[in-house]
């Protein structure tokens, strides 16, 4: 069996976000930590790999055993979607993610917004010389909507729905965690919306993409 399904939707943003760009050329009185851009917008984005990253770290933390010091020693249902460049058993992964853009700017600004991102002032307090360090941290605003976008590839029809499983699985851990940077202190909280998977390539059959659906919708 070979084939493609694709997962699309939206992830929005309950609270600010932040997912650090490069601050190397920032000049004086710039924001301490932008966040990252899409170049040709120049608007915030979530590239795929934090997605995946964030993912596979919260599913390792659940299905572990034991504490794997390496991604290619996570259990096999996660080394399985995800790959493994283990020597003597490398996987290929089985997921794509796409980088994922803002999809709502416009209806942003109609509500007044006239920028996409917000800079939030924090301080750190030295316990011994009360001395403040003020910093200025940019976020991607409360409400933004990112196209949501991943392909899983199908190879053997009896591992499908358990693969689906363990990726729903990741997206219901990360809507009670966070994504990018300082979540402790409140940022990155997300819920995904509007779920859908597509049978886009191959010979998949439609009582599989169902199953595949009502796991999403469990999201």
């Amino acid at each position: 069996m070979y084939g493609k399904i694709q997962i699309t939707g939206e992830i929005k943003l309950v609270t600010g976000m932040h997912i650090g760009g490069s601050d190397a050329f920032a000049a004086i009185g710039a924001v301490d930590s932008p966040v990252i851009r899409d170049v040709a917008t120049n608007l915030p984005m979530i590239p795929g790999s934090s997605l995946k990253g964030k993912m596979r770290t919260l599913l390792a933390k659940e299905y572990n055993k034991e504490l794997a010091t390496k991604p290619d020693d996570d259990d096999e249902r996660l080394t399985r979607l995800f790959g493994s460049a283990k020597k003597g058993s490398v996987k290929g992964s089985r997921v794509l993610f796409s980088d994922m853009e803002l999809k709502n700017a416009e209806e942003l600004r109609k509500k007044g917004l006239t920028s996409m991102t917000e800079v939030k002032f924090e301080n750190t307090i030295n316990r011994v010389t009360a001395v403040a360090n003020p910093r200025q941290i940019e976020r991607a605003v409360r409400g933004s909507v990112f196209h949501l976008d991943i392909v899983y590839e199908a190879s053997k029809e009896n591992e499908v729905e358990e693969d689906i499983t363990t990726l729903c699985r990741g997206l219901t851990l990360l809507s009670y965690d966070y994504i990018g940077g300082n979540g402790s202190r409140g940022y990155g909280k997300v819920k995904f919306e509007n779920l859908q998977a597509t049978a886009v390539v191959g010979d998949i059959p439609s009582q599989l993409v169902d199953k595949c659906n009502k796991l999403l919708s469990e999201v």
